[in-house]
């Protein structure tokens, strides 16, 4: 998860079907080469599943990679509950540690790994200045090296100070944020924070599409030059956080009356050919 200050595209929706209520599968045309591979339905009550999420708190020593305000809890069901058929991501403002705020960075490593497929997670955005929801994927390997040379594939961000603009976004060893070259496109959904939508990715040898509720937005193609342009031929698992601050979620500062804000996921699911 990593910030571009310069979108490029921006597409307005003028309706939405949301994905609240879908909780079977509809194979249609888009999945009739397709089978269910991992999924998590949140049809329990507690903490996540463990068989299927672990807990991300490695950063919380250095602030992670973009100064951000948060500290990152374990199994603790105030920043990472299912309750009610869905999973809540909370951040909180408190004092927790040397932080202010606590939230959850949940990640399916070594228990969710792929290479290629289609992701779908069905999910309700939080809303405020300073709060920072994606929906990502590293690579599980990092076999072509550190970030970015391995890759990162963001398939939804939001910053509360850019109202209702989802990004997606790639990030390369030779596009990247950090020399100017990061590949990105918006779309500006206005019921993000009100309704659930579907953030989806197709991945294949060729290229990646993100979209949001079958809406098209952002490709990055397979240029055949290498695992510099492009690394995404080796495993990735899926990252669910919320974070608050940061370089580019909290450059325009933080509203301290808003807490707590919850991220809520209806259900993920990850196909692959048959």
């Amino acid at each position: 998860m990593n910030i571009n200050y310069l979108p490029i595209v921006m597409l307005l929706f003028s309706s939405f079907v949301s994905c609240q209520s879908s909780k079977q599968d509809k194979v249609d045309n888009d999945y009739a080469d397709y089978q269910l591979v991992w999924s998590d339905e949140f049809d329990y009550e507690g903490l996540p599943d463990s068989t299927r999420w672990s807990y991300d708190t490695e950063g919380n020593a250095w602030q992670w990679g973009n100064d951000e305000e948060q500290y990152y809890t374990s199994r603790r069901l105030a920043n990472a509950e299912v309750k009610d058929g869905k999973l809540f991501i909370t951040a909180i403002r408190e004092s927790y540690k040397d932080r202010n705020y606590t939230s959850a960075r949940l990640i399916t490593k070594e228990k969710g790994d792929w290479l290629y497929g289609k992701v779908e997670v069905c999910a309700k955005l939080p809303e405020g200045r300073g709060l920072w929801p994606a929906i990502w994927m590293l690579p599980t390997d990092w076999e072509y090296g550190g970030w970015p040379a391995s890759g990162e594939i963001d398939i939804m961000e939001n910053v509360g100070y850019m109202p209702d603009t989802i990004l997606a976004s790639s990030h390369t060893k030779t596009y990247n944020h950090k020399i100017g070259t990061q590949r990105s496109d918006t779309i500006v959904v206005p019921t993000c924070y009100d309704e659930f939508h579907l953030y989806q990715l197709e991945w294949e040898p060729e290229q990646y599409k993100v979209f949001v509720d079958g809406e098209h937005f952002f490709t990055f193609k397979n240029e055949g030059t290498g695992p510099d342009e492009w690394p995404y031929d080796k495993r990735f698992h899926l990252l669910l956080n919320l974070a608050v601050g940061g370089t580019w979620g909290g450059s325009r500062g933080i509203d301290t009356t808003i807490f707590p804000r919850s991220m809520e996921v209806d259900y993920v699911r990850v196909y692959q050919k048959k």
